[in-house]
């Protein structure tokens, strides 16, 4: 689905949005392909796995979300990573790399006709990976490398800003900016928990709606901000990062509730054998029920017009 194919609209709950130092004019949204991202457009779905896996996996993930997404009328992005390059042990998994992956995503793209998105880590992989793939996704703990979001810039491709956990939500201005004096026109800031003492994280809503006024589309990692990081693992083994994964649903409530203009998920048919974040990760039924009910409120929230008769 796309966003030519609903005609839902979302007013949004953070009225005179305005990005510091640039006109208020500026059209609050984010084009990413045919789906369009911000106030006035529907809520959009931004999902997959953690790390891409075998070809099976994915090709699930897509499918249950083009069927969940396609019935509720509402624009999808596929979301995979090619390398994971923020894991907490040098032990974990860190994916296909760069050629496998890309084109692991191609297939996805060619296949259900939808927008795909990976991370970004080095200012070198960002014109190979803007030449494939739609959106590109700067890590949180990546939000202030300046190289990395000026080669990201440079490409012209829609770009996704992760807010740093260790971050003031209007500090994300600082984000915007670069990347905008580099050459990119859509942006999309994503909240996704901030730090709060040792092994937890939290989510500032009040932080959500100061960061909205920033001026750009706002997007609520679902799964992420249930991480405890490096609460997880054997005594002998691996460090890991823990998680809250049963907290997700309630957090993508709140979320949508409080006016978010997309929702960011992680899924897998099995979470516990992912090769990433699988104390996290939804299975592909729990992410569909998350979906159902933030759609549902998203719908309550800006109904359609009435028809005229």
């Amino acid at each position: 689905m796309t966003a030519k194919s609903t005609s839902q609209t979302r007013t949004g709950l953070f009225p005179g949005r305005a990005l510091s130092g640039y006109p208020v004019s500026m059209p609050n949204i984010c084009r990413v392909r045919d789906v369009t991202i911000g106030q006035g457009h529907p809520l959009v779905v931004i999902a997959g796995p953690c790390v891409l896996e075998a070809d099976e996996v994915q090709m699930a993930v897509a499918t249950r979300l083009q069927q969940v997404c396609g019935e509720l009328g509402v624009p999808w992005i596929f979301k995979g990573s090619f390398d994971k390059a923020n894991r907490t042990s040098l032990q974990s998994h860190r994916g296909p790399g760069m050629d496998e992956g890309l084109e692991a995503l191609l297939a996805i793209r060619d296949r259900f006709d939808v927008p795909v998105t990976t991370d970004v880590h080095e200012p070198e992989q960002a014109a190979m990976v803007a030449s494939k793939v739609d959106l590109l996704q700067i890590p949180a703990f990546l939000c202030r490398q300046t190289s990395l979001l000026a080669a990201c810039g440079a490409t012209g491709r829609p770009i996704n800003i992760k807010k740093g956990q260790f971050l003031a939500p209007a500090d994300m201005a600082h984000a915007a900016n670069k990347a905008i004096e580099a050459g990119a026109t859509d942006l999309l800031l994503t909240e996704r928990g901030t730090f709060f003492g040792y092994q937890r994280l939290v989510n500032d809503f009040i932080g959500l709606g100061d960061m909205a006024e920033l001026g750009w589309p706002t997007c609520f990692d679902v799964t992420h901000s249930t991480q405890l990081p490096g609460a997880g693992g054997q005594p002998n083994g691996p460090a890991e990062t823990a998680g809250r994964p049963e907290r997700a649903a309630l957090l993508a409530r709140a979320a949508t509730a409080a006016g978010v203009d997309a929702l960011f998920l992680e899924m897998h048919p099995d979470p516990k054998k992912g090769r990433s974040d699988s104390a996290t990760m939804q299975s592909l039924d729990e992410g569909e029920a998350i979906i159902r009910e933030a759609v549902a409120i998203s719908q309550a929230l800006n109904p359609k017009p009435a028809m005229t008769p």
